[in-house]
């Protein structure tokens, strides 16, 4: 039997390794803090946050927890994240270590002004 996807993030948080959730709900409740207003869904079985464009989503894995924001944020806080997991757009943080609490809300609020600010300029 087919297990049924999670259509919210509460329900997805609830299904992801119970070694992640402990993260989940920390990035969540700083990125529902951050954009009150924002649009949540489950798009392509992850969790977006969207005003009324791309803010910012976020993803479970076996050993880790992927935040992914809106284009180029990642490299606006190149500096700060160094020593941190890191791709191109997205910031990895293991369930063993402590979620970088301060940089995510700095990079979570850079995300909702940019969004709010732009119209059409290729920020996701």
């Amino acid at each position: 039997m087919a297990t049924k996807r999670p259509t919210t993030i509460a329900e997805y948080i609830r299904a992801a390794p119970s070694a992640g959730q402990s993260h989940l709900r920390r990035l969540y409740k700083i990125l529902k803090r951050v954009a009150p207003r924002a649009e949540e869904a489950i798009k392509w079985g992850t969790p977006f946050f969207v005003e009324p464009r791309f803010l910012f989503a976020f993803s479970a894995h076996r050993a880790h927890v992927s935040f992914a924001p809106a284009a180029g944020a990642l490299q606006r806080f190149r500096k700060e994240l160094q020593g941190h997991d890191t791709t191109a757009r997205m910031l990895r943080i293991p369930y063993d270590r402590e979620l970088p609490e301060d940089l995510l809300r700095k990079i979570a609020k850079y995300c909702v002004r940019e969004v709010r600010g732009r119209t059409g300029d290729g920020f996701w």
